[in-house]
């Protein structure tokens, strides 16, 4: 299972994510997947776990984000990483975008 090879921003949908989220899938295969996720102003990751590792840029805003109990606060151009089944979330400070990077892909984001 694979996506296509490009994968244009504005021939791409985006999806609801939760209360003023929304995401663009970018790219995978059965190992990884690529996701642009798009938060206003106020909105929140819901603390959650997966079994997939993640790593996430920052490609805009200010994100408040607890990871395994600890909280920090990142902005444009920082990095984060979340290993399987670790709880993590977030709250928007700035209005931002988000790079996801999950491995194994996410076969729940699919439809």
């Amino acid at each position: 299972m694979n996506s296509d090879k490009f994968l244009f921003e504005n021939a791409t949908a985006w999806e609801p994510a939760g209360e003023r989220v929304v995401r663009q899938i970018m790219g995978y295969n059965d190992d990884i997947m690529l996701v642009k996720v798009k938060f206003e102003t106020g909105a929140v990751g819901t603390p959650h776990t997966h079994p997939h590792t993640q790593s996430t840029f920052v490609a805009s805003g200010k994100f408040e984000f607890t990871i395994g109990g600890e909280t920090k606060t990142v902005s444009a151009g920082d990095g984060l990483y979340m290993e399987p089944n670790v709880e993590h979330g977030c709250r928007c400070i700035e209005a931002g975008v988000l790079v996801d990077c999950f491995s194994p892909m996410r076969r729940d984001f699919l439809h």
